[in-house]
């Protein structure tokens, strides 16, 4: 972990001694509590009064199998809910910062019908809406260099032990960047475009195809090309780096959970 954000620094995103600290600890403890694989620290969301410190438990599966966690002291954590889809429809309503408290209650008023009737008062808690938030940034922007996973004749998605990073011509498109999710644009391609993929490295979404198109991120070369850094547009805050021809590659969000739907009207 310290590594990595050695390579995000660049982007502001730090932590104090304490916190790395009491971080390195939770991690260790978290994994041995949850019974899980690993575990990643994803970032942090500024809030008005506390930040919100963001860690996920990967199981056997490592796409499937997620979960979230979060903490305001980096010592006492608790999993992320699961909102419903009420709720879901209630948090799309509430903007704005949040506050660090978990039970904190949004206030709003949702739009007035079309029949004339009055708008309603709806609330959301501050840790439904959180949720969210998280479930959303991993979404759009959590990505992984092309073939750092695989994916075996069952189906299970783990790291692939052959990868040793992009070659520096690699390293420098964007097609060499898979998001970390279920795919969602590769079920629409044409069985010619498809006979082209490997099956077991190419199941996943290149970022490439990311909307607007070109304007989704931004790459630096930093150290001379020894680094790689692309930064999220939509997500100010996120920041993924790879170093060319090794193993070594993560991602780090440090930001206030807002995005950026300005971003079509700033191209």
């Amino acid at each position: 972990m310290n590594q990595d954000l050695v390579n995000v620094a660049s982007s502001g995103a730090v932590l104090s001694v304490e916190q790395k600290a009491a971080l390195m600890h939770s991690l260790v403890q978290i994994k041995a509590q949850q019974k899980f694989c690993k575990v990643i620290f994803l970032g942090k969301i500024l809030g008005t009064g506390n930040d919100y410190f963001l860690v996920q438990g990967v199981g056997e599966d490592e796409l499937k199998e997620r979960k979230t966690l979060f903490s305001v002291d980096c010592i006492k954590w608790g999993l992320m809910p699961t909102p419903d889809d009420e709720t879901r429809r209630r948090a799309a309503m509430i903007k704005g910062r949040f506050t660090g408290d978990p039970s904190h209650i949004f206030e709003a008023e949702s739009k007035a019908s079309e029949d004339g009737g009055e708008a309603d008062q709806i609330t959301v808690k501050e840790e439904d809406r959180l949720a969210l938030v998280v479930e959303k940034l991993c979404h759009d922007v959590v990505i992984v260099p092309r073939g750092a996973y695989k994916r075996d004749m069952d189906g299970l998605v783990q790291p692939n032990r052959m990868f040793e990073g992009l070659s520096p011509t690699e390293a420098t498109r964007f097609t060499s960047y898979l998001h970390f999710r279920e795919p969602e644009l590769l079920n629409t391609k044409s069985l010619l475009e498809k006979a082209d993929l490997d099956p077991a490295l190419d199941f996943l979404d290149p970022i490439d195809s990311d909307i607007p198109a070109g304007g989704a991120w931004s790459m630096q070369q930093e150290n001379g090309g020894q680094l790689i850094v692309f930064r999220s547009l939509h997500w100010l805050g996120f920041t993924f780096f790879h170093t060319p021809l090794t193993k070594s590659y993560g991602y780090i969000y440090v930001g206030t959970g807002e995005k950026n739907l300005d971003l079509p009207f700033m191209l």
